[in-house]
C-alpha cells in the first residue's frame, strides 16, 4: 500500500470502528439487555442470560483487539509523515494482514493442538469484523426476544395486579379479608415471581403463553363482581332478607296447597299415583334463620352469597311445589273432564233420538256411578265412558245406513 492507500484505509477503519462502537453501545442500551444485565433470574432466562453475557464478552474483547491493532497503525502513521517502504509494509500488514492476535483462551478448543504455543490465532481486521457479526446478530435477537416477552408479560401482570389492588380495597371495605382473594393472591404472587425471575419460561412455540395470567384475571374479575354485589347488598340488606323470607313463605304455602290437594285426591280418586311431597320449606327456613347472624357480624360478602343462594333455592322449591300441585290436581281435573264428556255424549244420544235406548241408558248410568262415586276409579271410568261413546256412534251409523 502506498501512503494514500494507507490514509484512506485508516479513515475507513476509523469510521468502521465508530459504527461498531455505536452498535455495541446501542445493544447494551437496549431494554432487553438492561433487563437481563445483572438481573437475578432463573431457569430458561438464566441460561439465556449466560449466553448473552458470553456473546457480549466476546464482542467487546474482539472490539478491543480490533481497536488496539488500529491504534497501533495510527500511532505508526503519526510517527512518519513520509513513511518509507518498511513503514508502509508494516502498515499494510496491520491494516490488511493477520495482525490481530487473539489470546489462546479465545481460540476454540477444537482448533488447538496438544502442543499449541501460548500465542493464539491471528486474524485480519476484516476477519475480526466477520467474527463479530454473527455474535452481534445473535445477541441482538436475544435481547429483542427477551424485551418482547418481558414487555408482554409485565403489561399483563401489571393489569392483573391493578385488578388485585382494586379487589383488595373492596374486600377491606366489606369488613375484612376474603378467602378467595387470599387464594388468588397466593397464585398471583407465584406468577409474579415467575414473570420477574424467569419470563422466558412463558415462551411456548414462539409465542408468549399468558394463559395463567388470564386465568388469574378472570378469577379476580369474578370475585370483584361478587364483592360488588355484596357492597350493593349491604345498603339493601334488610329488604333483601325480607324478600327472601317472603319467598320462603311462598314455598311453604305452595307445599301446603299441594298437601291439601293430595288429601282430597286420596279421598276422591281410587289408587292414585302421586308424587312424594318433600318439605323443602323447613330447610329453607333454617337457612333464613341463620342470615341475621351474618348481618350482625357485618359479613356482607358471605351474607350476599347466602341470600342469593337462598333466593335461588326458594325459586326452585316453589316451582317444584307448584308442579306437584298441578300433577295432583290434574287427577281431579281429569275426573271433571270425564264428567263433562259423559254429559255431552248423553246430549248427543238424545239429539239422535236414542234417549230411551235401554242399553245406552245402562251404560250411561254405569259411567255416571263411577264418576260420581268417591273414590273414583279413573281407569275404569275412562274405559266405561269410551264404551258408551262407541255405542252411541255405532247406533248413529246404523240408523244412517
Amino acid at each position: 500500500m502506498n501512503r494514500d492507500d494507507v490514509d484512506r484505509a485508516l479513515q475507513d477503519l476509523r469510521d468502521e470502528k465508530e459504527r461498531i462502537s455505536l452498535a455495541l453501545l446501542d445493544l447494551e442500551g437496549h431494554q432487553g439487555h438492561r433487563l437481563l444485565d445483572g438481573a437475578a433470574v432463573t431457569g430458561e432466562t438464566a441460561r439465556r442470560q449466560a449466553e448473552l453475557q458470553s456473546r457480549m464478552t466476546a464482542l467487546w474483547s474482539l472490539f478491543d483487539h480490533y481497536g488496539g491493532t488500529l491504534a497501533a497503525a495510527e500511532e505508526l502513521r503519526a510517527r512518519h509523515s513520509r513513511p518509507g517502504q518498511a513503514q508502509l509494509a508494516e502498515l499494510t500488514r496491520l491494516l490488511t494482514g493477520p495482525s490481530v492476535e487473539l489470546p489462546t483462551e479465545e481460540v476454540p478448543i477444537e482448533r488447538r493442538t496438544l502442543l499449541s504455543t501460548p500465542t493464539g490465532k491471528k486474524l485480519t481486521l476484516a476477519q475480526v469484523v466477520q467474527r463479530m457479526t454473527p455474535l452481534f446478530e445473535e445477541a441482538a435477537q436475544m435481547v429483542a426476544a427477551v424485551d418482547a416477552v418481558w414487555s408482554e408479560l409485565l403489561a399483563a401482570l401489571g393489569q392483573v395486579e391493578a385488578d388485585r389492588r382494586a379487589v383488595h380495597e373492596l374486600a377491606v371495605s366489606l369488613g375484612g379479608p376474603d378467602p378467595e382473594l387470599d387464594r388468588l393472591g397466593r397464585e398471583l404472587d407465584d406468577l409474579a415471581a415467575a414473570v420477574r425471575t424467569d419470563p422466558l419460561s412463558f415462551e411456548k412455540g414462539g409465542h408468549v403463553d399468558t394463559s395463567r395470567l388470564r386465568a388469574a384475571s378472570t378469577g379476580l374479575i369474578e370475585l370483584r363482581r361478587r364483592l360488588g354485589e355484596a357492597a350493593a347488598f349491604r345498603a339493601d340488606s334488610d329488604a333483601r332478607i325480607a324478600r327472601a323470607a317472603a319467598a320462603v313463605d311462598q314455598v311453604r304455602e305452595a307445599e301446603a296447597a299441594a298437601r291439601q290437594a293430595r288429601d282430597q285426591v286420596l279421598i276422591k280418586i281410587a289408587s292414585p299415583v302421586l308424587p312424594d311431597l318433600a318439605d323443602r320449606s323447613a330447610a329453607l327456613a333454617d337457612r333464613l334463620a341463620a342470615l341475621p347472624v351474618l348481618r350482625d357480624a357485618r359479613r356482607w360478602s358471605d351474607l350476599a352469597e347466602r341470600v342469593g343462594d337462598l333466593e335461588r333455592a326458594a325459586a326452585t322449591a316453589l316451582q317444584q311445589a307448584r308442579n306437584d300441585h298441578a300433577l295432583i290436581t290434574g287427577l281431579l281435573d281429569r275426573r271433571e273432564e270425564l264428567r263433562g264428556r259423559l254429559d255431552a255424549y248423553r246430549v248427543k244420544a238424545a239429539r239422535l233420538g236414542l234417549a230411551e235406548d235401554t242399553e245406552l241408558t245402562r251404560r250411561y248410568q254405569e259411567a255416571r256411578e263411577l264418576l260420581w262415586t268417591s273414590p273414583c276409579d279413573l281407569r275404569k271410568a275412562t274405559v266405561t265412558l269410551s264404551g258408551y261413546q262407541q255405542a252411541i256412534s255405532s247406533r248413529a251409523k246404523g240408523s244412517n245406513g
